[in-house]
């Protein structure tokens, strides 16, 4: 049988180790070939038959190596260096929802956190939640978006893998449903490409409780993957977009390898490929590349 596919596992290197003998038991369970080591102790890629009747489901190896933190991905063989990355950024670039941290600093963190929460879980419309949201922010100092800013914090890996894709000439996009304010600073600590996001207006250095027109949703992340395929004169399987919420599904489904990033549950039900435990190098694994390869986050 051909091993037209790949089967990546990766390990939260903080928490475990990859041993060899999860490399045989992922061999064994889809009768594939001989393990290819890209991390010692945290990645490695097993060649796989393409999935087939009578072969283990990913979440059936879920269930078997998600308890010890291990995460497992399934790749076409042919192709799985990716041209274009497209991501999103809160809750997966950086760790933190930064209007969630801008509402914390206003003294109104919990009414707009419940918001963000059932937006991202796609309980309500993504748009009018924003603009729900933002209401709340009327008559605040623009000053307090700075604050938030310095409790940003990049999630592991992120650096990494947008300079590891942009060595090998991919194009690198980090579109938010959040602010142009986070999107340009995160854009330059990371690296890519572009950024697109949401503006925030402001007039005399108060937030006015406004976001100007038209709302960048889940249409407009999805128009943001195809445009820029279709710039670079990229097939769609050779794109690869990353997010964890509903807003991201869109552009998840539509590229070429989609990830769940740490998503919610909507986006974990819907997306074949989550990384649930380990971090962003995740990404890169699931490219084929080898930790020795990774351009450094330094």
């Amino acid at each position: 049988m051909s091993l037209s596919h790949t089967i990546t596992l990766v390990a939260r290197r903080d928490a475990t180790t990859l041993t060899d003998a999860d490399a045989r038991a992922a061999r064994d369970m889809v009768k594939g070939g001989v393990p290819v080591i890209l991390s010692p102790g945290e990645a490695v890629d097993i060649p796989s038959p393409a999935p087939h009747s009578g072969m283990p489901t990913l979440d059936t190896m879920r269930a078997v190596f998600g308890p010890r933190q291990i995460d497992v991905l399934l790749t076409r063989s042919r192709g799985r260096r990716k041209g274009l990355l497209v991501a999103d950024m809160d809750s997966t670039i950086v760790a933190n929802e930064t209007l969630d941290d801008l509402a914390a600093h206003a003294g109104i963190g919990e009414r707009i956190a419940e918001i963000t929460r059932r937006s991202m879980n796609g309980e309500i419309d993504f748009a009018a939640a924003l603009r729900e949201r933002v209401s709340l922010l009327a008559g605040l100092p623009a000053t307090l978006l700075e604050t938030a800013w310095n409790d940003v914090r990049l999630n592991e890996g992120a650096r990494e893998l947008v300079a590891t894709m942009r060595a090998r000439n991919a194009r690198t996009a980090l579109v938010s449903g959040g602010f142009t304010f986070f999107t340009s600073r995160v854009a330059a600590l990371c690296g890519f490409t572009e950024h697109h996001a949401n503006v925030l207006e402001i007039q005399k250095g108060i937030l006015t409780g406004t976001v100007g027109e038209p709302i960048l949703g889940p249409d407009t992340k999805l128009a943001h993957l195809r445009r820029l395929a279709e710039d670079g004169r990229l097939k769609p399987a050779a794109t690869m977009a990353v997010g964890d919420g509903a807003n991201d599904l869109a552009m998840l489904k539509d590229a070429g390898l989609g990830i769940a990033f740490h998503a919610k549950p909507i986006v974990r039900a819907a997306i074949g490929n989550r990384v649930e435990h380990a971090s962003l190098r995740a990404l890169l694994f699931a490219q084929g590349y080898p930790a020795t390869s990774f351009v450094s986050e330094d």
